[in-house]
């Protein structure tokens, strides 16, 4: 996040070189206008101030729903503990009920995870023993959630934090508020079909698969829905960003057209700077969580889809239950998947083309040379500064990483087929 005094400095030191201009001129203004005088208040605004980056804050007020789902699984217990800001401390009650509610369903998952395991080692046949792996698979993400959601839960609070800072340094450069339209509703749609979701898998699963009791889904509940959420937490997040680079384009495009100067383009060219700095503190601060996510998401797909083919190979295609439930399970994880490489695809698409559309499509002939200089800065400024979705530099989070599943996929199915193929003659061999 750009500090808050450079970010002052960048546009202080924009608006300086704007009233020298003046005076070099001799335009002596007596008397300030409305505009100038709503500029000069906007400028007294500070993004430190907790006070005003509550005021400012509609994107945390939006999304604050699936903040309080995280928390009550136990998932990720950051609070608003003061006037915008969000905070992670072991102390705090949202972590003492996390632990609290882990220690609870842990019993649950290795009663159940024990069971399972049972079933696991009494099995011989080869397909089977893969089938089976799917049910512990699915077992596995509960005991990465100290790692992949306590262990970053501080970074995810400073990049909270850092919307609401943003939200103040986007007022204080265009003049508007940053609104969300129909965030909120989106949220609470999203949220509710998570939860319908997870319960509509889980007993489709029941009814599908062999082996799958009714009462071992009390173990999975929480699991499948965190599942979900976190698909759904990126989503917003990327729509978000989405959002903001969209109504930040529009007010360049607006105020370009009325007021073509150096210290306007300095002044949005720090902001977008901001916004793509916070687009990258996205990947970096859930790097462990959406990292840990993909590598289920390939394992769970590569099993799924084998058992599937390894079905149809041995009894051809004949809508059975148990291969029912595997394309259940496959298109389930892929669907996921795919949210979570295209909403960032798009949303990336979205933070330089807006910005970059207008500056080339100013007549640099018509402005003087300090603004002609600030559009090379800004122009610079985005080709140095691409919007890419990394995480930490495990990989980049866009449709690209679908194409790459896709092929390590198929490279691991061929391998399970090429052995179940190869497997009974060797037993015959032998």
């Amino acid at each position: 996040m750009i500090p808050d005094h450079l970010f002052d400095e960048g546009i202080n030191n924009s608006l300086l070189r704007n009233d020298m201009k003046h005076v070099h001129l001799n335009r002596i203004v007596y008397s300030k206008t409305q505009k100038d005088y709503e500029r000069d208040q906007r400028n007294l605004l500070s993004s430190q101030d907790g006070d005003t980056c509550e005021i400012h804050d509609q994107f945390y007020r939006d999304h604050k729903l699936l903040l309080v789902l995280f928390r009550a699984l136990a998932v990720m217990p950051i609070t608003r503990s003061r006037p915008g800001t969000i905070t992670f401390s072991w102390k705090s009650r949202a972590t003492t009920y996390a632990i609290f509610f882990y220690i609870v369903t842990t019993i649950i998952v290795l009663v159940v995870g024990y069971e399972r395991l049972m079933i696991l080692r009494s099995i011989k046949k080869f397909d089977d023993y893969i089938y089976s792996i799917l049910f512990v698979a699915f077992l596995v993400p509960h005991f990465w959630i100290p790692f992949v959601g306590w262990g970053v839960a501080h970074q995810v609070a400073i990049y909270k934090t850092n919307w609401g800072k943003f939200q103040v340094r986007y007022y204080r450069v265009t003049g508007e508020n940053l609104k969300f339209p129909n965030l909120k509703t989106s949220i609470v749609i999203i949220s509710v079909g998570c939860l319908l979701l997870a319960v509509c898998f889980l007993l489709s699963l029941c009814a599908l698969l062999d082996g799958f009791l009714l009462r071992h889904t009390t173990a999975y509940y929480h699991i499948i829905t965190m599942i979900n959420m976190n698909c759904a937490l990126w989503y917003i997040n990327c729509k978000g960003i989405k959002i903001a680079s969209q109504s930040l384009s529009n007010c360049f495009s607006r105020d370009v057209s009325i007021e073509c100067t150096a210290s306007l383009i300095s002044s949005y060219r720090f902001l977008w700077l901001n916004l793509s700095e916070l687009l990258q503190s996205l990947g970096n601060a859930y790097a462990r969580t959406y990292s840990t996510y993909c590598l289920f998401m390939f394992f769970n797909i590569t099993i799924a889809v084998y058992g599937a083919l390894s079905e149809i190979v041995d009894h051809g295609f004949r809508f059975s239950f148990k291969e029912m439930g595997l394309i259940v399970d496959a298109a389930y994880c892929s669907t996921l998947l795919f949210i979570f490489a295209d909403c960032s695809h798009k949303s990336t698409l979205k933070v330089a083309a807006g910005v970059q559309d207008c500056l080339l499509s100013i007549d640099v002939l018509s402005v003087d040379r300090p603004t002609q200089k600030e559009i090379d800065h800004f122009i610079q400024a985005i080709e140095m500064n691409p919007a890419v979705v990394s995480l930490k530099g495990y990989a980049h989070v866009n449709r690209e990483l679908l194409t790459s599943a896709i092929s390590m996929i198929a490279i691991y199915l061929i391998v399970l087929l090429q052995f179940k193929i190869s497997l009974p003659k060797e037993i015959s061999s032998s």
